[in-house]
Order: C-alpha cells, then sequence, then structure tokens
C-alpha cells in the first residue's frame, strides 16, 4: 500500500479537448498503481479522470479538469495513507490489549511535542497548537483547579492561589458559529472561497476578542496559552476539505486486494456515522463529508474523555538550547518553557499546599497499631487525632478535613519510618517462630519421611534379593547340568579310550604269554567257549601297563594341546614376520644380486668342468679296468691323485654356497628383530636405528670379504682347470704308450 501511494504521486495526466478535459496517461505509474491495489488499469482511469453525479435519478459523467484530477489523485493518495496509518495502529493495540482483556486495567502513554512557533505557521501548526490548548487546560484542572476545590470542600482553611486560565483562547477556537473551526468550515463549504476570503472573514467577525489578532494580508495571530503564534491562511481551505469522492471509495472497494477493501468499508461506516441528513443532495451533489478540522475536533474531544476517565500523571520535558547541543544551558529559554506550561504555578500551589493527603480511614488503618492505648473502639477520626498527638506533629504542619487528612510536605515521613521500624520488628519475631515451627515441621516431617525410605527401600531391596536368589538357583541349575553332561561326556570318551587301550594292552599280553600260560584247545563245551587260564602275576602286570599308559595317554594329551598353542602362535608370528620381511626383502635382494650372480656363474663353470671330467673319467675308468687286469694297482693310486683337487674344488663351492645361505638368514632375523623393536611389538633396551647401522655396516663388510674369497675360489679353480689339462696331455701319452705297446 506504501509503493501504491508513492506511484500515485507519478500518475500524469494529457489534455483530451479544448475544454481542458484530461484523463490519465497510461504509462508505468499507472499500470504499477492498479496492479498494487489490484484493481484494472481502466477502472483506475476513470476514478482519477471522470466524476459520476447523481441528478434526480439518473446519472451524469463529468469529465474533470486538471487541477480537478491532480486534486483527485492527492486526495486518493492521502486517503490511501491515513487508512494505512489507522490500520497499523489498530493491529498494534489489538497485539497489545492481551493483558487488558484479562486484567480490565490498562496504561495509556500520550506523547505529545508541545506547543509549536516556528518562521511560517500553516495549518498543521494551527491543529497541533489547538490540541495543545485543551490539554494545558486539563492539566491546569487537574492540578490548580481541582486541588483547590478539594481543599475547599473538605473544609479546611485554605487561601485560594490565583492561576492562569485558557478558556477564553479555547472559546476562539471552539465558539459557535463565530469561532476559528466554525468560520474555517464555512468557508471551506464555499466554492469560491479562497484563503484570502477566509483571513478577511477572520478579521471581520473576531477583531473584538481579545486572543485574536488581524494582521495584513493572509496572516492572523493568536495568543496562545505558551504565547503569541502567527499564521498564514495559505493552504488552509484546501487542507481542510476532504477531497475523497465516492467513485474513489467504490474503486477501492472493487479492488482484489483485501486492504484497499477494508479502508473502502471502513470510510462508508464512517460517513454513515457522521453525515447528517440525506447522503446526496437533491441537486445531485456529493455526500456531505466532515472536514479535516470537524474530525480533528471529535477525535480530540474522545482523547479528553478518555483522560478525564483516568488517573493522570503528567512529565514535562525542558529543551535547555535551541541548538541541540550537550552541556550548553540558556537559563531565559528554560524559564520560558516553565512560564508557558504552568510548572511555575505548580510549585507555587505545592508549596503552599498540602501535597500528602490521606483519608481517616485508610490513616487509622495504617498507623493504628502504633498507638499504645486500646482504641478498637473508638472511630477512625479519634484515632488518627490521638495518633498526631503521640507523635507530637504541630497543629501548622496539617489540617484535618471532612473526610481526609492533609499534611504539609515531609510530615507523613516520621510516621512512615516508625511504621516501617515497628514492622521489620514483627516481621523478625514472627520469622523467628514461624522458622522454629518451620524447623519442627522440618523434623518431623524428615523423620516420617526416612521411615517411609526405609521401609519402602527395604521391601524394594527384599523384592530384589528375591529375584536375584531365583536367578542365582536357576544359573546354579543350569550350569551343574551344562557341567554335568560335559564331564559325563568326556568320562564316557575316557572310559571308551581305557577299554580301546586296555583290549589292546590285554590282548597284545594275552598273545605274548600264550606260550607260558597255555590254551585250552578242547573244543567248545555246550556251544559256548572255554575258559582260558592266566597266571595271576601276568594280569596284575598288565593293569600296571594299563594304569601306565593312561597316565603317558594324559601326558600326551597335555602336551599336544601346548604344542597346539605353540603351533598357532608361531603361526602368527611367522605371518607376521612373514609381512615385515617383504619390505626387508627387496632392500637385502638388491644388495645380493651381485653374490648370487658371481656364486651362480661359479657354479655353472664348475658343472660345466665337471660334466667335461666325468667324460673323461668314463673313459679312463674303462681304460682302467682294461689295464688294472694287467698292471695291478698303479693307475689306482694315479686316479685318486687326480679327482681328489676337483672334491676339494667342489668343497669350496659348496662351503661358500652354504655361507651365503647362513649369512643371509642371521642379516634377515636381525633385521626383522630391529624392525619389531622399532615398532613396539618386541622390549629391548637398545636403540634400533644405531643397531640397524651398524648391521649395515657389519653387512658391507661381509660382502666385501665374501666377494674377495669368491673371486680367490676363481682363480683357484682355473689353476685346477690347467692341472686337469696337464694331467689329461699325459694321460694322453700313457694311453698312446700303451697302444703302442698292445700293438706290438
Amino acid at each position: 500500500m506504501l509503493a501504491a501511494v508513492l506511484w500515485l504521486g507519478n500518475v500524469s495526466f494529457s489534455v483530451i479537448d479544448n475544454e481542458n478535459h484530461v484523463e490519465a496517461v497510461e504509462d508505468e505509474g499507472l499500470s504499477t498503481v492498479a496492479k498494487l491495489i489490484g484493481c484494472n488499469c481502466g477502472e483506475l482511469n476513470l476514478a482519477l479522470s471522470t466524476r459520476k453525479m447523481r441528478v434526480g435519478n439518473d446519472t451524469i459523467v463529468q469529465k474533470l479538469t486538471l487541477s480537478q484530477a491532480i486534486v483527485t489523485r492527492d486526495a486518493l493518495a492521502k486517503s490511501i495513507y491515513s487508512c494505512l496509518f489507522d490500520w497499523l495502529v489498530e493491529q498494534i493495540n489489538k497485539s497489545l490489549a492481551v493483558g487488558k482483556r484479562r486484567s480490565g486495567r490498562s496504561i495509556s502513554i500520550l506523547d505529545i511535542y508541545g506547543f509549536e512557533s516556528f518562521d511560517k505557521n500553516s495549518f498543521e501548526q494551527f491543529c497541533i497548537n489547538y490540541a495543545n490548548e485543551r490539554l494545558q487546560q486539563h492539566f491546569n484542572r487537574h492540578l490548580f483547579k481541582l486541588e483547590q476545590e478539594e481543599y475547599i470542600q473538605d473544609g479546611i482553611d485554605w487561601a485560594k492561589v490565583d492561576f492562569e486560565d485558557n478558556q477564553d483562547c479555547l472559546n476562539l477556537f471552539e465558539k459557535k458559529p463565530l469561532g476559528l473551526l466554525s468560520l474555517l468550515d464555512e468557508e471551506s463549504t464555499f466554492p469560491n472561497g479562497t484563503d484570502l476570503t477566509f483571513a478577511n472573514k477572520l478579521k471581520q467577525h473576531l477583531h473584538s476578542n481579545s486572543c485574536f489578532r488581524g494582521d495584513r494580508g493572509k496572516a492572523f495571530t493568536v495568543c496562545h496559552y505558551a504565547g503569541e503564534v502567527t499564521y498564514e491562511t495559505t493552504g488552509f481551505l484546501e487542507k481542510n476539505k476532504d477531497l475523497l469522492h465516492l467513485d474513489s471509495i467504490q474503486l477501492l472497494s472493487s479492488c482484489s486486494c483485501q486492504l484497499p477493501q477494508i479502508f473502502a468499508s471502513n470510510m462508508l461506516s464512517q460517513s454513515e456515522k457522521n453525515v447528517t441528513g440525506p447522503l446526496f443532495k437533491a441537486g445531485g451533489a456529493e455526500s456531505q463529508k466532515l472536514s479535516v478540522t470537524t474530525k480533528f475536533k471529535g477525535q480530540l474531544f474522545q482523547l479528553m474523555k478518555r483522560l478525564e476517565s483516568t488517573t493522570p500523571h503528567f512529565i514535562r520535558c525542558i529543551k535547555p538550547n535551541n541548538f541541540q547541543s550537550p552541556g550548553k544551558y540558556e537559563q531565559g529559554l528554560v524559564l520560558q518553557q516553565l512560564r508557558c506550561c504552568g510548572v511555575l504555578e505548580v510549585v507555587r500551589i505545592s508549596r503552599s499546599g498540602f501535597p500528602t493527603r490521606m483519608s481517616h480511614q485508610k490513616f487509622a488503618r495504617r498507623y493504628g497499631f502504633l498507638l499504645l492505648d486500646d482504641v478498637a473502639s473508638q472511630d477512625s477520626l479519634s484515632v488518627s487525632v490521638a495518633i498526631l498527638h503521640q507523635f507530637n506533629i504541630l497543629p501548622e504542619m496539617y489540617q484535618v478535613g471532612y473526610t481526609k487528612l492533609f499534611f504539609r510536605t515531609g510530615q507523613i515521613g516520621v510516621l512512615e519510618d516508625t511504621r516501617n521500624r515497628t514492622l521489620h520488628g514483627i516481621l523478625r519475631v514472627q520469622s523467628c517462630f514461624r522458622g522454629h515451627q518451620a524447623r519442627l515441621h522440618m523434623r518431623k516431617l524428615k523423620k516420617g519421611i526416612v521411615t517411609l525410605q526405609s521401609f519402602a527401600r527395604g521391601q524394594k531391596v527384599r523384592k530384589e534379593y528375591a529375584v536375584l536368589i531365583k536367578r542365582h538357583r536357576a544359573a546354579v541349575t543350569i550350569q551343574k547340568r551344562v557341567k554335568g553332561r560335559i564331564s559325563m561326556e568326556k568320562y564316557h570318551r575316557l572310559c571308551d579310550a581305557s577299554v580301546m587301550i586296555q583290549s589292546g594292552i590285554r590282548g597284545w599280553l594275552v598273545r605274548r604269554c600264550s606260550g607260558d600260560i597255555g590254551f585250552l584247545k578242547s573244543g567248545m563245551k555246550g556251544g559256548e567257549p572255554e575258559e582260558v587260564l592266566v597266571k595271576a602275576s601276568y594280569l596284575a602286570e598288565l593293569q600296571r601297563r594299563v594304569l601306565r599308559a593312561e597316565a603317558a595317554l594324559r601326558e600326551k594329551e597335555e602336551e599336544n594341546d601346548i604344542l597346539h598353542q605353540r603351533l598357532q602362535q608361531y603361526e602368527s608370528r611367522w605371518s607376521e614376520y612373514e609381512l615385515k620381511m617383504k619390505s626387508m626383502e627387496e632392500v637385502w635382494q638388491k644388495q645380493m644380486r651381485s653374490l648370487q650372480s658371481s656364486l651362480s656363474i661359479a657354479k655353472k663353470s664348475l658343472a660345466i668342468d665337471d660334466s667335461a671330467r666325468n667324460s673323461d673319467a668314463s673313459v679312463n675308468n674303462s681304460d682302467e679296468r682294461d689295464f688294472n687286469w694287467d698292471t695291478g694297482s698303479s693307475y689306482k693310486g694315479q686316479d685318486s691323485n687326480g679327482t681328489r683337487p676337483m672334491n676339494a674344488g667342489l668343497s669350496v663351492i659348496s662351503r661358500l654356497a652354504e655361507e651365503f645361505e647362513q649369512r643371509s638368514q642371521v642379516f634377515g632375523d636381525d633385521a626383522k628383530f630391529l624392525v619389531e623393536v622399532k615398532s613396539g611389538q618386541v622390549d629391548a633396551s637398545l636403540n634400533p636405528d644405531r643397531e640397524l647401522r651398524r648391521l649395515k655396516q657389519m653387512f658391507e663388510a661381509w660382502k666385501k670379504d665374501y666377494g674377495a674369497r669368491l673371486r680367490e675360489t676363481k682363480v683357484i679353480l682355473h689353476k685346477l682347470g690347467s692341472d686337469e689339462g696337464a694331467a689329461d696331455r699325459v694321460k694322453k701319452k700313457w694311453w698312446g704308450r700303451r697302444n703302442s705297446s698292445r700293438i706290438n
């Protein structure tokens, strides 16, 4: 709605004929307003550029001029804004009215700035200062007039204090038919009325009033309670008129949005309440509406009626300077504000009057218990006087009225202090006695609670114990049955095994001792086998052996269980070692490759030499067999001398290979152990990093030494190979001589 009010100011009009008739321009402003309030652009255009008039039973549509259309547009914007403000206030009051509905009481706060007087004062300052005059009269009447009337009505000695009254200024505004408001409404109804004619009419009819002074041109001056204020009548008539026509209200009621419909219904209901006479004139004029000043006056009288029915409290705010700067205090400005607000009269009356007052009944009820004598049968006035005499309050510091007691400032404080001290002492005694009673009651209650708790807890524990006993017995029974079943099965297995072993051992013994015992093999008697006679010594020996066999069987079973456990531990450790050594094997393999390659080459060369040597040896052996028949054992010693170096070479190679395998195994085990120590799996008092470096140095030294020995072994093998070649040459010579001797 607020956006629609702002967009209404952007709606423009275009002239469509020679008579200056206009219609709204269908641009973004018109379409946006129609969209926001939920109506059609054509209906909004008609409501802003035309006016419907009823003449008899007919309706005439009159086109508006440019000035009339602008006034209609502005009136619609102001009406929507005013209704929106009233709706917001109503919603806030509804949300804050919860406590009021419950308690029936409320606190209202009226915040008003006060009299306004600027260099140029217009219709707004006129209405504000009129409201301030009415509120100032309420303030004067409540603090000055009503207070003094209360003194007089109660029959006390009182000299009346004069104060300035503003009733004449209010009469200037509200007098009928020649008051400012009446003349303004009258001039607003004239078609040809202007601001200048209004100013002249005021000067003509109100020049005799002491609170009014006419100035030159369109200005006039009013003597308010706070001082004189000069008003410029420019715009008074236009601002006082309610220019919202029935067409605009009907447009709002036809909108699709909910708020414009609510605004239209409120406007129509307000018109039906306030308008007197027919809604439409016989001549077709529009409905009679209340002016702005009339509405303002009605709302002001409702406010004053509300204030009269409440207990008011006033707070006056004083402006220290006109520059709104801190730490600056203008004495003349502050004094003027105090005089204008009537604060000086309030202080003067309060100092000379009796600000503290209390009825006889309330005074006697509040301070009667302070009397030393019993005054229960006396009336409230006698009790009040006795209290005043007992506390030696001077007669000039208080007045006794018909219904109330009136005190000067500060006199009631002595009674209040005495009353507070007495009540404090009474409360202390009561608190001590009540505390004693409460402690006694607490002890009794605590004792009863402890008794109940002990009984209840005993019952609870006994029930829980009974349940536990049942569960324990059931568990024992189940365990007994299960253990008995397990023991019975184990016993049966042992019996079966013992019988099996005994039967085997006894049969073996019987078969072994059958020669000594002797069997009667005379046949069957009566279809049953004959009994075998066995010596008693053999039976005792058999029983001893059975017992020893059973004890040995049990020991073996226990050892078997221990071995199974160790096997499982070794398997778990072996799996861990395999996982950890996979990484170490890669490192050792890289370092061992050179040695392995060298050893494999040596083995291959030795194998080749060995195969060649074996082939020659086979030929030589065949020849040796032939030769042995002739020469005896002469060649045999030579054969043994030829094969001894080869066997020595093979033993050296085997020792090197065995040393390589042993050292690889040793280094691998040491590396695994250091890895386990470093990972925390094995506890040892050594530094794994330092030991690993030392192990690496030892490995490098061994590798160097092993390589040197391997090279020496190769040299020796080459030498042996050369010696074998010389022996072959000798053999060939010998074989040639042998062949030549055979030929001969």
